[in-house]
């Protein structure tokens, strides 16, 4: 992957965002397309790494500083990085899921215990065993909590950012760190779906480029040209 990956790329989403059809390219009323940020500046783009003390894959890296640092971008964008009060920080629901301080560990290869999971599935409460609905719903809030706290533990996203949200607390991160780096993995642990890593036409992991072009792509066919600019 080189720079020119990204040559006119802010062009492309920019001509789309001018088309009256570009509403019917899911999540563009929320996105507002006018807002695909600006560019960082190289040195930006050092601080930024200097603060979460890792450097970030080139696919990403080169897209801030050649297309946006954020905005219009896969299902309700990709959650812009900007520095507040002189610190970088990602923005966008469920960014704060992101943990800075652990962008440098590596993601981690694997998941909970099945055994664990088993185990805890196996006892979820059932509402046909409780005689009061109240009873139950305790039960289930505790189970909830304990589910939670195994699946959303804070170790089983060290070394990646949220970078989109794909709506009812669905979203996809970006692994900058480990034997995944570069790599993006949906996250549908709200559905009780696990982490896993996206694939893309040929089953290989998706990276950060092939995620963005893709959406890019199809947003295009999407959205005919005008003749104007067709």
């Amino acid at each position: 992957m080189d720079d020119r990956r990204w040559t006119g790329v802010r062009r492309r989403v920019t001509a789309l965002a001018d088309q009256p059809a570009s509403r019917d390219v899911f999540g563009a009323l929320r996105r507002r397309w006018a807002e695909l940020k600006q560019p960082l500046t190289h040195d930006e783009l050092a601080e930024l790494e200097a603060q979460i003390g890792v450097r970030l894959p080139k696919e990403y890296r080169d897209f801030l500083v050649h297309v946006g640092a954020g905005g219009a971008g896969p299902a309700y964008g990709l959650f812009p990085v900007r520095r507040v009060q002189g610190r970088w920080r990602w923005e966008g629901d469920g960014a704060d899921m992101t943990d800075l301080s652990t962008l440098a560990q590596p993601f981690p290869e694997q998941g909970p215990d099945p055994e664990i999971l088993d185990a805890l599935l196996a006892e979820r409460p059932e509402e046909e065993d409780f005689d009061e609905i109240e009873e139950f719903d305790d039960a289930i809030e505790a189970w909830d909590e304990r589910w939670d706290a195994v699946m959303f533990a804070p170790e089983r996203t060290a070394g990646a950012i949220v970078i989109c949200h794909l709506g009812c607390a669905l979203r996809e991160w970006l692994v900058v760190s480990g034997p995944h780096r570069g790599t993006v993995w949906s996250d549908g642990r709200a559905d009780d779906v696990d982490l896993a890593p996206l694939p893309d036409d040929d089953g290989n992991p998706m990276t950060f480029a092939r995620w963005y072009t893709d959406w890019l792509e199809k947003a295009e066919r999407t959205v005919p040209q005008t003749p104007a600019q067709a």
